[in-house]
C-alpha cells in the first residue's frame, strides 16, 4: 500500500506543477485551460487513482436552542401557517 500512496502523491505533484505552470488542461490537451484550483485537485486525484476527502458537516443545532429569549418562542409556536389553518377549516376542525 506504502508504494501505491507514493506513486500517487507523485502523479497529484505532477498535475499540481503543470495547473501551476498553466498547462493543464480539462479532457484532452485540446480542452481549455484549467482555471480553478478546485478542479485541478479533482483532476490530480481522479488521475492518480484516489478518493476525494469528505466534507465536514456541521451538526444541526435543534429549533429549542436558537431561541434568544422565551417570549421569542412563544410567538413563534404561536403562528400557524396559512395554509395548516386553511386545512383546518376545510376538514371542519375549530382552531
Amino acid at each position: 500500500m506504502a508504494q501505491t500512496y507514493k506513486k500517487a502523491t507523485k502523479k497529484v505533484a505532477k498535475v499540481m506543477h503543470e495547473f501551476k505552470g498553466g498547462m493543464l488542461h480539462s479532457g484532452s490537451k485540446k480542452g481549455p485551460v484549467v482555471k480553478s484550483r478546485k478542479q485541478a485537485i479533482a483532476i490530480a486525484m481522479s488521475e492518480a487513482g484516489m478518493k476525494k476527502p469528505a466534507k465536514k458537516v456541521a451538526k444541526k443545532v435543534a429549533m429549542k436552542e436558537t431561541y434568544k429569549s422565551p417570549m421569542a418562542k412563544k410567538k413563534h409556536e404561536a403562528k400557524e401557517s396559512p395554509r395548516k389553518k386553511k386545512m383546518e377549516k376545510k376538514m371542519g376542525r375549530p382552531s
